[in-house]
């Protein structure tokens, strides 16, 4: 015969079952019962009391609005009236909760234990964490560092210390921070105890300069110098690194007093310039990235690591460079040849101009001296112009080559940037790299008739050009300038010519001197009314085949001495 369960006998059991709560358990405190009916407002639950409680049915819903309860569960409830005007008992899932989580809070605070906690909203000063119920953690009390985004740590899940605790006030404080601080130097003494030079370790980074990165190594930080991160050129260290990231590290030094760590990344790779004179043999034509540029010239990378130099004087056959952003830019990919490596000191030297053939080694063949060329004025200077070729070849037509006759005191007098001009070829310097060109010589040297044209003694009418100390300058019909010096421009000396002559006065003179080698004729104004002056120029030019050096002064005073040798009259 099968048993069957008295229903009495069932309820007597679980009142027995309960007495020993309905006996302890007052208004206020927390109880254990069993759900007895649910329905669409109330979930019945005995405590154990003369009469059920009641519970209202959200306070077992889920987000959704799922009850998540069942009849016969056992729940804990707050009693919060042992008797209403009805006679059942009032009862709370909800403060039950709250209260357990008071408790458990106030114990942790107790006996100094973390708690775990959602990081739900930012507050004024810093941020609201959810530990079952709001507490306050501080911005200062984040983060080891201050963290400027409080905004990105919203949501995460974490563990905290209770540093200030009043269940009265319902007020609660947490720090992080006091976590990170004990779990820091805990990790520091274990990384203190291990650490030595060569140690390869696994590392955070923490904080980036301009000099470098911090990485923490486990509660030690340690440096890694800019110029230790990377075999190839590094202006600053966020080129390779964000904070936060993870790298592997080599203890380059350890002082132990100091607790100072020296780190090295590029130190863990192989080193770029071992065998670099093999892999760039002279005279290889290779290509290349500029990554910088300096007033002599430009760095060219080659491979992570290693950089050749161009220099200024290694770009162009022909140009004279100031600067080597006339020619590239940073960035630019460029051809270049090896000239030379040196692996010791860690320097490989590259030329651009050796990618094209030198114009030089051809440019005898090309203007041989003394032919005609053409060419554009590209610069202008006091000393001469600079005319440019086809070739990309500039040739110097010096001052002293632009004019027979004039004189030129800058040759930005005669030519602007841009003019053509036609030259003929005087020398070529191939070791130099100097080509000479001349203007003047396009026509016959007008000095070599100048001797002929104007003989000593005979005389000529031209305007005054200048007025110097010495004397003043008179233009002839052929352009040439002739001096008149100031012991010349009268019967007596003149001190200072310019109170008597002015530019454009036309004057009247006699040659007294011509020296074509040196491009230079003298005249005399007051030999032109002197009779004895005139005799004895005119016997000068009879005896210039005999003395080319004699001058007016000294035959005039060989002349003088004779008459008073012979008795006569210094006077006639």
């Amino acid at each position: 015969m099968s048993e069957t369960t008295n229903p009495a006998s069932a309820e007597t059991s679980f009142a027995e079952l309960f007495q020993s709560t309905s006996e302890a358990v007052k208004e206020g405190e927390i109880a254990q019962g069993k759900v007895l009916a649910i329905d669409d407002d109330y979930v019945t639950v005995d405590v154990g009391f003369k009469s059920e409680g009641q519970v209202q049915t959200w306070e077992f819903m889920d987000d959704d609005g799922t009850i998540q309860i069942a009849v016969g569960d056992t729940v804990e409830v707050l009693v919060e009236d042992a008797e209403d005007e009805d006679g059942r008992v009032v009862l709370s899932k909800e403060k039950a909760e709250r209260l357990k989580v008071w408790e458990d809070i106030s114990q942790a605070y107790e006996s100094d234990q973390p708690v775990e906690g959602t990081i739900v909203a930012r507050v004024k000063g810093g941020l609201s964490v959810d530990i079952g119920v709001k507490a306050f953690l501080p911005g200062s009390q984040v983060d080891l560092r201050p963290v400027r985004n409080l905004d990105g740590m919203m949501g995460e899940r974490t563990h905290f210390k209770i540093i200030k605790f009043n269940k009265r006030r319902g007020n609660i404080v947490l720090s992080r921070r006091a976590l990170l601080e004990t779990e820091r130097k805990r990790m520091r003494a274990d990384t203190l105890s291990t650490l030595e030079s060569d140690q390869i370790l696994d590392g955070v980074i923490k904080n980036l300069t301009d000099y470098g990165a911090f990485i923490d190594l486990g509660g030690i930080d340690g440096l890694l110098h800019i110029t230790d991160m990377s075999w190839g050129r590094i202006n600053h260290p966020s080129e390779l690194f964000n904070v936060g990231d993870e790298i592997k590290v080599k203890v380059l030094k350890f002082d132990h007093d100091s607790e100072r760590v020296s780190l090295g990344l590029k130190q863990i790779q192989p080193d770029p310039w071992v065998d670099a004179a093999l892999r760039y043999p002279l005279g290889k034509r290779l290509e290349g990235k500029v990554v910088s540029l300096t007033d002599y010239g430009a760095f060219i990378e080659l491979e992570a690591g290693i950089e050749g130099l161009v220099h200024v004087s290694e770009m162009s056959w022909t140009k004279r460079i100031k600067h080597p952003s006339k020619v590239v830019a940073i960035g630019d990919d460029v051809e270049a040849v090896v000239l030379d490596v040196d692996e010791r000191n860690r320097k490989i030297s590259l030329g651009m101009k050796q990618i094209e053939d030198n114009p030089w080694t051809v440019i005898e063949a090309q203007y041989p001296l003394g032919s005609r060329v053409k060419g554009t004025v590209r610069n202008i200077t006091n000393f001469g112009v600079f005319v440019g070729l086809d070739e990309g070849i500039d040739g110097l037509v010096h001052v002293s080559d632009i004019s027979w006759t004039e004189q030129i005191k800058h040759p930005g007098e005669k030519f602007e940037k841009g003019d053509e001009v036609e030259a003929i070829v005087l020398k070529i310097d191939k070791e130099s790299e100097k080509f000479s060109l001349g203007i003047k010589q396009l026509e016959a040297n007008p000095w070599d008739e100048i001797q002929r044209k104007y003989p000593i003694g005979s005389e000529v009418t031209g305007p005054v050009t200048s007025v110097a100390d010495f004397g003043v300058f008179v233009r002839l019909d052929d352009g040439i300038d002739g001096l008149v010096y100031s012991s010349e421009l009268a019967q007596e000396r003149v001190e200072n010519p310019a109170e008597t002559f002015q530019e454009g006065q036309e004057v009247t003179a006699l040659v007294v001197k011509v020296d074509p080698a040196e491009q230079k004729i003298s005249l005399s104004i007051r030999a032109v009314n002197d009779k004895a002056e005139r005799k004895a120029l005119q016997e000068l030019a009879a005896q210039q085949s005999q003395s080319q050096t004699t001058t007016l002064g000294d035959l005039l005073a060989e002349k003088l001495a004779q008459k008073t040798d012979d008795g006569g009259s210094a006077e006639e």
